[in-house]
């Protein structure tokens, strides 16, 4: 095992969590081998070393669509965060804004973006997905434009739902799961008490705020399932383009023609991304796919990467491969369950504290300094 402070989340949000939640986070699809991939792979990848460089001044401050980050780093959209801690999305919303980086908002959050952008004080992101039902697209970014989110996400490596076993075995779903998952609250007296009652209510905000009553856990799954749409093209961003007049950024690209794809779109960014190992089994990690899609379209449009980053190594490494910046996931999911929104800044300060550490030792002293040359060549790409 990898060990990282993440790592210790991840065994702290373990004993704290139903056991459907957290391997609801913690799982991927079929066997597993891509999550397994992402982290090992960038782990894998050695940083070069260099000495007496006169680091004083140091800075990880970036830019990245027209906002300035403390460092580049912002916290992913996931389904029902709000299930880990109280108002989950408040709570890691909160986090991200005393460090200074973006928060995304899940479609699937359980507090509605009406909940959550009042909360920070700085411009909050909001992803999406491509719905069979288009009403509920054209609800959702009309609301996120009133609330004044800045950048739009759109997640597209998910016209179908990868097939997560391990839900059906934890009780995620499957037979008689709503009494399994009950019987496990009941043996998490923690959680049962700050989620469990004092968290609700428990449905899909977004959706719910929509359809005009409440869209339960029990209904999560099937609403995902008959409104995913297996025949989306191109064709069907062109009018999300047209009405969202903020930056639009693709998330799921993992082959360089995609990625010219969304180029020619004009897509203001793209996310390397393999939807953390939860959707097509046996494809390349992020680390390994961002090289030649940097190579592909660096300059041309905002490359950021997720999946598999646990560390400010990894950040680095990330950066190093061709991208400007990337996204947390897992890693601040398992800091919010064990800790709430406390947890998630100190993840953040770690991850910070790992990467001064980093440029330090490999000369860089900004972001732009990160580089190819700041891997060992023969092992980083």
């Amino acid at each position: 095992m990898i060990i990282s402070a993440s790592t210790d989340y991840r065994a702290a949000a373990q004993r704290k969590l139903p056991p459907f939640l957290f391997h609801y986070i913690d799982g991927g699809a079929y066997a597993e081998y891509t999550l397994r991939r992402n982290v090992e792979d960038l782990a894998g990848i050695a940083l070069r070393q260099r000495v007496l460089k006169n680091m004083s001044e140091l800075s990880l401050e970036t830019k990245l669509f027209n906002e300035t980050l403390s460092m580049p780093v912002a916290l992913a959209p996931v389904g029902l965060t709000g299930m880990y801690a109280r108002r989950g999305e408040v709570q890691a919303a909160r986090a991200a804004a005393s460090k200074g980086v973006p928060f995304t908002l899940s479609t699937v959050s359980v507090c509605p973006i009406e909940e959550v952008a009042p909360a920070i004080d700085r411009p909050m992101w909001f992803q999406l997905y491509v719905l069979k039902d288009r009403g509920f697209m054209k609800n959702a970014l009309e609301r996120a434009k009133a609330v004044g989110v800045t950048t739009l996400v759109f997640t597209v490596d998910m016209p179908v739902p990868g097939a997560r076993y391990r839900d059906a075995h934890s009780g995620m779903s499957g037979p008689n799961a709503s009494v399994r998952r009950m019987l496990q609250a009941v043996t998490h007296p923690a959680w049962a008490w700050d989620v469990g009652l004092f968290g609700r209510p428990h449905d899909l905000g977004n959706i719910s705020t929509y359809r005009g009553h409440p869209t339960g856990l029990e209904d999560y799954i099937g609403w995902l399932g008959a409104n995913f749409d297996p025949s989306i093209s191109w064709k069907d961003l062109e009018w999300i383009r047209e009405f969202w007049d903020g930056p639009m950024v693709i998330k799921g690209i993992l082959d360089p023609e995609d990625a010219r794809d969304a180029v020619k779109f004009g897509a203001d960014g793209i996310i390397v991304s393999n939807h953390g190992g939860r959707q097509l089994d046996g494809v390349l990690s992020s680390a390994r796919a961002l090289p030649a899609i940097a190579d592909a379209v660096k300059g041309e449009l905002t490359i950021l990467a997720d999946s598999g980053i646990r560390t400010g190594l990894d950040v680095v490494r990330m950066i190093a491969l061709g991208a400007d910046s990337v996204l947390l996931g897992r890693a601040f999911v398992y800091a919010l369950a064990a800790d709430g929104e406390a947890g998630v800044r100190n993840l953040l300060e770690l991850i910070e504290k790992e990467m001064r550490v980093a440029m330090v030792l490999t000369g860089a002293k900004s972001i732009g300094e990160i580089s190819a040359d700041s891997l060992v060549r023969e092992l980083g790409r």
